[in-house]
């Protein structure tokens, strides 16, 4: 399979406005916080590397071209590779570099990016898989120790680290893996959002009234969170929910689904293990409050799913809810 040029092209355009919204925004925030530019380029070099690799595992017929194209020890190598480029390039130019930091991070990405092609696909290696990637992600600190800010006034840099996984994930098993059925892409159908909002729609009342049973958050709100919450939701669709849906629905809800032969156990199974990795959520473990909440919240997400057929719908239902949680509370 050839990549097609329009998908190249649209690549190529993606690449180019994020890169200069993200460029503006990196100046923006260095000259409001008065960071130095030895300081602020190379940051901004590691998220406009990151973006660009970000973007691969959305584009269907270029990661298919990857996958019929490039040899799978070559492309785990390159895999492996583009996850510890933005650290290195950040890190190094500003003199933040750990050699431990350095290790850890290698180790994590070289056992993902292997996964695959030390081990044959098995109910026992997929979800140690799963396993592994979610312990980087709820370990507290893990990323943290290893994307250090160079400045007070730079805010934590885990989030680079945060979405190297929400990327190499996603290609490592849709490449390499070549996991079926799971709708991954950034821009949803119609038929998508339409069964998105209504999951949602069903969900809101429920969210509010066990949010307030649970003291969860108080409503408070303003103006301006109201106008920045269509930039929000759309922050957390490709940067939280699609990573997370991904995982809990187009991976973990698939698998148990097929394994077990029923559609509930998989809905069910995969939502009180969504809402268990809520435990490590700020302010302090145990946050049973908000893993009730969210397993609640992953029924409908899984919901979506299943009737859309992929991940794109339920990353709507759950963007909806992160964003009107944010805004308001």
């Amino acid at each position: 399979m050839v990549a097609g040029k329009h998908s190249i092209r649209t690549y190529a355009l993606a690449i180019l406005a994020g890169w200069i919204l993200l460029s503006a925004a990196g100046v923006y925030m260095a000259r409001s916080k008065g960071i130095p530019a030895s300081l602020a380029v190379p940051i901004v070099a590691a998220f406009l590397f990151e973006y660009a690799f970000f973007l691969v595992p959305g584009f269907e017929s270029l990661r298919n071209w990857l996958s019929d194209r490039v040899p799978v020890r070559t492309l785990a190598f390159s895999i492996a590779l583009s996850g510890i480029a933005p650290y290195l390039l950040y890190s190094l130019a500003t003199g933040q570099f750990r050699r431990v930091a350095a290790v850890r991070l290698t180790v994590l990405v070289l056992a993902l990016s292997y996964w695959y092609v030390f081990r044959r696909p098995s109910r026992v290696s997929d979800l140690a898989f799963l396993a592994l990637v979610t312990a980087a992600l709820v370990t507290r600190g893990f990323f943290r120790q290893i994307y250090i800010s160079p400045a007070p006034s730079i805010p934590n840099l885990e989030i680079l680290g945060r979405l190297m996984l929400a990327r190499l994930v996603p290609m490592v098993m849709l490449t390499i893996r070549e996991v079926d059925g799971t709708g991954f892409g950034f821009v949803p159908t119609a038929r998508e959002w339409k069964i998105g909002v209504k999951y949602f729609a069903i969900f809101l009342p429920i969210g509010v009234g066990l949010s307030a049973a649970l003291k969860l958050f108080a409503i408070k709100t303003s103006t301006t969170e109201l106008a920045v919450a269509p930039f929000l939701f759309l922050l957390f669709f490709w940067a939280v929910a699609l990573p997370e849906e991904f995982l809990a629905r187009g991976l973990l809800q698939q698998w148990l689904s097929n394994w077990s032969g029923q559609r509930t156990i998989g809905l069910v199974v995969a939502s009180c293990v969504f809402g268990l990795a809520h435990l490590w959520f700020s302010p302090g473990y145990p946050n049973w409050k908000m893993a009730i909440t969210a397993a609640v919240a992953g029924f409908f997400y899984g919901k979506a799913y299943i009737e859309a057929g992929g991940v794109r719908a339920s990353a709507i239902t759950h963007a909806l809810v992160v964003t009107v949680w944010r805004t308001l509370s």
